[in-house]
């Protein structure tokens, strides 16, 4: 059975325990968790630490797994969504030994996932992106084997304003790149954080990948993406992608999500499907930011059971 949980990012200025509370009341299974390192955010969405992994002592991974018992609510995975790919070595470095943090915490408080980002040199094409993939993600898909953590890559190309173009900072983009991917490193703990809206707004199928890649899926973001046709119209598909599309709350934009939830089903996907808010008309204030996960949680109660 599916389960239903949001991803914490919006709840930024929230702590650990408000946010486990937030779901509890309101009718949400699971969160992931974002685990970035504290301090300053480097873009929208980035920087929040709702699990600080460089101080986990024994007292609070006991509080940590109380609050869950207590409330019900289960951690659907771990986020941290750096550019390990990064050209700047030194800080390349800090993202990869921040993540195999992230992975040793997942191992000790017994969960089985972490998300991520696989990364790209937005100035570099292709072939010379996957010459540095197979320098650095070997190891760490390794890393996440011996700890019995599976990683889960989101297929957002990363690549919405200029200092992204032309390439974006994602390399993990496309269906064609996945399947690149998965040859290179075949393991069974390398795997998707699948988000449809992504391929939404570049004119993709959403539905067609659930079905190849049913065994690569083990996490799902829900967020919509509505595209802006009088906007396209006019600046064209080479333009920066948030010049010709917009992303919404569930069932606000272009995904048919009748169709996303029975494709789930027919692969027997079981895990956690977590609304990602990144809806700008709800970031007003934290009442409009907890109305959109709980209008989010209205709108998707059709496809999960009571």
């Amino acid at each position: 059975m599916i389960k239903l949980g949001f991803v914490s990012a919006i709840l930024a200025d929230q702590t650990f325990e408000e946010v486990v509370t937030f779901a509890s009341e309101n009718g949400y299974s699971c969160v992931e968790m974002m685990c970035w390192p504290p301090g300053k955010a480097e873009r929208r969405y980035a920087g929040v630490t709702h699990i600080d992994v460089t101080d986990l002592s024994k007292g609070k991974m006991s509080d940590i797994r109380k609050l869950l018992d207590d409330k019900g609510v289960s951690i659907s995975g771990l986020g941290y969504y750096p550019n390990v790919l990064d050209m700047d070595k030194e800080q390349a470095d800090f993202y990869i030994e921040h993540i195999k943090k992230v992975i040793d915490a997942a191992n000790v408080l017994h969960l089985g996932i972490v998300n991520t980002f696989i990364g790209r040199d937005h100035q570099s094409n292709l072939e010379d992106n996957f010459a540095r993939f197979n320098n650095v993600w070997p190891g760490i898909i390794e890393y996440a084997e011996r700890r019995n953590v599976k990683i889960g890559i989101e297929n957002c190309p990363m690549f919405f304003t200029d200092d992204e173009w032309p390439g974006g900072k994602n390399l993990a983009s496309s269906p064609a790149i996945w399947r690149m991917m998965f040859e290179e490193i075949p393991s069974a703990s390398f795997g998707l954080n699948y988000d449809p809206s992504h391929l939404v707004w570049q004119f993709m199928d959403y539905i067609e990948p659930i079905y190849e890649f049913k065994d690569r899926i083990f996490h799902v973001h829900i967020k919509d993406a509505k595209v802006l046709r009088r906007q396209l119209n006019s600046v064209g598909i080479l333009a920066n992608p948030l010049e010709f599309h917009r992303p919404k709350l569930p069932g606000l934009g272009d995904v048919d999500w009748g169709k996303f939830f029975s494709a789930l089903t027919d692969i027997g996907y079981n895990g956690a499907a977590c609304v990602e808010v990144e809806d700008r008309a709800y970031e007003g204030s934290l009442e409009t930011r907890r109305h959109s996960l709980i209008q989010s949680r209205e709108y998707l109660r059709q496809f999960f059971p009571a």
